[in-house]
């Protein structure tokens, strides 16, 4: 489907002319703890999906940071003591991490200083601290890669943002899913932003999990098969029209339908909502991200 169709299908969903009665409440979902002494499996750091274990680098300065040097200088020479063959790859590494180390610190500390930046513009964050009156709301992915304040270029102020695995949108629940519901209805009771962004991406680990769980009465994690099940209709759809396809072509084809869903689940939200209560008319505005290119 277009762009340009989502949207047409937007604009009219959430006209007030065609407001439909709220949606019949469904049953309530209630979990509830075994006592299992086994952790849950999240709590295990057992990934769904395995996923080379990143480097981090904190960034920290002064006494902590030698301190921690020190102590994994001390560590290395306990090991090299026991592994001589190691001694000549560990002599490299220690001379890249010192000089690292002496890059950090000759640094300006207030690179990275954040109140040194609010400074930089005391007038903005002088009348942020009245107030907020976002024009935007904004669904996004919790991807790392996909910062709405990046993508899109939004200053403090301007976006209210929610986000979550897979910019997943759940259809109107009272008793489910009720923090998205009460994001909504904040941003449009109380905030009246004008515009409601959903952000797409490809590449997507919650799309990915969708596609590949098998539903068949059996689970591997704890939140994350249920919570991608939102958008389960795109994947029947999926599944449906192009069974044959290999699996990266299907995740392809559900970031497309997954998006098309939420945007639905969205309508049902805001029909709930008096149109006098909100701005109207309330635009609801698809994007979705290839790396690298907006479509």
């Amino acid at each position: 489907m277009s762009t340009a169709s989502i949207n047409s299908w937007c604009l009219t969903s959430v006209s007030p002319s065609k407001r439909s009665s709220p949606p019949t409440l469904r049953p309530s979902v209630v979990a509830s703890l075994n006592s299992s002494v086994s952790p849950p499996t999240l709590i295990r750091n057992q990934p769904v999906f395995a996923a080379p274990a990143p480097i981090l680098y904190p960034s920290r300065r002064g006494e902590e940071m030698g301190k921690d040097y020190n102590e994994a200088i001390e560590s290395l020479k306990k090991l090299l003591s026991e592994k001589s063959e190691l001694k000549a790859t560990a002599a490299e590494k220690v001379e890249q991490i010192t000089a690292e180390l002496q890059t950090a610190s000759a640094s300006d500390p207030k690179a990275f200083d954040p109140v040194e930046k609010i400074n930089k513009n005391p007038a903005l964050y002088s009348e942020l601290s009245k107030g907020q009156s976002p024009k935007f709301m904004v669904f996004a992915c919790s991807d790392s890669r996909v910062c709405p304040s990046h993508v899109l270029d939004f200053k403090p102020g301007e976006a209210f943002v929610v986000r979550n695995v897979a910019n997943m949108v759940p259809p109107f629940d009272q008793t489910k899913y009720s923090g998205v519901g009460a994001a909504v209805e904040y941003a449009v009771l109380h905030l009246k932003v004008e515009y409601i962004v959903v952000i797409g991406h490809s590449a997507c680990g919650g799309i990915k999990g969708l596609m590949s769980f098998p539903y068949d009465g059996t689970t591997s994690t704890d939140f994350i098969e249920d919570w991608v099940k939102i958008c389960y209709p795109a994947r029947t759809k999926v599944l449906a029209a192009h069974a044959n396809s290999p699996f990266p072509d299907l995740c392809t084809e559900c970031k497309g339908c997954g998006h098309h869903t939420s945007l639905e689940a969205l309508g049902t939200c805001l029909k709930v909502i008096p149109a006098e209560m909100r701005l109207s008319p309330l635009d609801l505005l698809p994007v979705i991200m290839e790396f690298g290119l907006y479509v």
